[in-house]
């Protein structure tokens, strides 16, 4: 599962998610990306079984790209414990996604496979999502 390698501080506070997405809200490297419609913590099991899914529709074709890295940790206090004590361990990593964000990407393969496999890994997401492909972004 994605993470990173080292951080400047092992925890962080919570932050907002306002606003649209204007950094990573094309298709830059494939034909069809994923886009987010909605703001979100993505987790790393999350972005994992999303690119699984693929993948695994794509056998082995063309090319997939990640383009949410998650970056922010995310603490959690045990079931049953009481207030105080300071802030939890890191639960989780998650990327925060804004509306707008294209999280994957797939090239060379079928326009209908890339859409199919893409609509699987939507699936997966915890966010509304919409498939689009390059010639779609002057509408979108």
């Amino acid at each position: 599962m994605l993470q990173p390698k080292r951080t400047r501080f092992r925890k962080v506070h919570r932050g907002r998610m306002r606003g649209l997405a204007y950094k990573g809200s094309s298709v830059s490297f494939g034909d069809f990306g994923l886009k987010s419609l909605s703001p979100a913590w993505i987790t790393s099991r999350q972005i994992e079984a999303a690119r699984r899914a693929i993948v695994r529709h794509l056998r082995r074709g063309g090319k997939v790209w990640i383009r949410i890295f998650p970056s922010k940790p995310i603490t959690k206090k045990p079931a049953e414990t009481r207030q105080g004590g300071g802030k939890g361990p890191v639960d989780a990593w998650v990327a925060v996604v804004k509306p707008g964000r294209v999280m994957f990407e797939v090239g060379g393969v079928a326009p209908a496979t890339a859409q199919e496999a893409l609509r699987k890994a939507g699936q997966k997401l915890p966010v509304p999502t919409r498939v689009l492909g390059r010639a779609d972004e002057a509408g979108a």
